[in-house]
């Protein structure tokens, strides 16, 4: 009989991603209600058992394979899904990252079940597992409840809160060597290359300052980075300051871009088109910028600034920094 819950961790650079983490609890939420353990699958190179244990994880399963030295979406899906397989536990989840929307699929493909992607909720309904996630750009929101087991989802990244962290608690560990054939890995990374810029990435920053088509111009996005950088946050952007040209496609938040949720989103010079809303409307708190009244951002905004965002912004830059010293 299938029980317990399955959590892929996700790692960047030996360190684990926390939006792995942020799954990992919410997973031990879910444990704790129906008193099934967390099991935890780790396919990078660092050993993170004491992190994933203080986190909630009762037991860490270690992958060891050569073919797996770098990421691959086919070797990364079998391994999930023969460890699946091994293990018959009745939910699996991962964090809907790049990584996790990429191999997912294909590990729910074998094991001949669906995924609910992107949720930002999670709760037992009769036994069985409930998934709460956004369509139609956010408009209305879909409860989906999985028939087959495993149960998979992918969470959104910033919705679920981290949990304390018991350092007394400790998690089993087990090694794991998937059946992987050469043949059947099509693609695999060569390398990686870091873009150059801000410190904290986009989809797991606390706070994020965008910049849109108010923005004028290329030139003028270090206002943008400059209040970013004083609140400690990351800095975003429309679509429509990203096909203009003026800021790289790694920074747009919306439909076409990122999906993030931080606790704080300062839109400047944004109108609030609603493919842009789609990617940040489950912001905790929403700060407009715009020099228009009528823009349609400011019907979903917390607080709203009509006015100059080249007056304002420099000002708030300002009174950030003066706070902070």
């Amino acid at each position: 009989m299938a029980q317990g819950i399955l959590v892929f961790i996700e790692e960047r650079q030996g360190s684990i991603r926390k939006a792995s983490l942020e799954v990992l609890c919410a997973a031990r939420r879910l444990g704790d209600e129906l008193k099934e353990p967390v099991v935890a699958i780790c396919l990078g190179a660092e050993d993170p058992a004491t992190a994933l244990a203080h986190y909630g994880a009762d037991e860490i399963v270690r992958v060891r394979h050569e073919l797996l030295s770098s990421y691959t979406p086919e070797g990364y899906a079998a391994t999930v899904a023969q460890a699946a397989q091994k293990i018959q536990p009745r939910v699996v989840l991962a964090a809907a990252t790049a990584m996790g929307r990429d191999f997912l699929p294909r590990t729910a493909a074998h094991l001949r079940v669906g995924l609910a992607q992107d949720c930002t909720g999670l709760n037992w309904v009769n036994g069985r597992l409930q998934c709460v996630r956004p369509m139609y750009a956010g408009k209305v929101y879909a409860r989906v409840q999985p028939t087959l087991v495993p149960a998979m989802a992918t969470l959104r990244p910033n919705v679920f809160t981290l949990g304390p962290v018991e350092t007394g608690r400790s998690a089993a560990k087990e090694s794991f060597t998937p059946e992987l054939a050469p043949e059947k890995i099509r693609a695999r990374a060569t390398g990686t290359q870091a873009a150059g810029g801000q410190k904290v990435e986009l989809t797991e920053a606390d706070i994020i300052v965008s910049g849109g088509r108010g923005i004028k111009g290329p030139e003028n996005f270090p206002l943008i980075q400059a209040l970013a950088d004083a609140l400690g946050g990351a800095m975003g952007a429309s679509r429509a300051a990203v096909d203009a040209g003026w800021i790289d496609h790694q920074y747009q938040v919306g439909q076409t871009g990122k999906t993030v949720s931080p606790t704080l989103y300062v839109a400047c010079g944004i109108s609030g088109a609603i493919q842009h809303l789609a990617g940040m409307s489950s912001s905790k708190y929403i700060v407009a910028i715009n020099k228009d009244p009528d823009a349609p951002i400011f019907k979903i905004a917390d607080y709203g600034i009509v006015g100059d965002l080249f007056t304002i912004v420099p000002a708030l830059t300002a009174e950030v920094k003066k706070l902070k010293a």
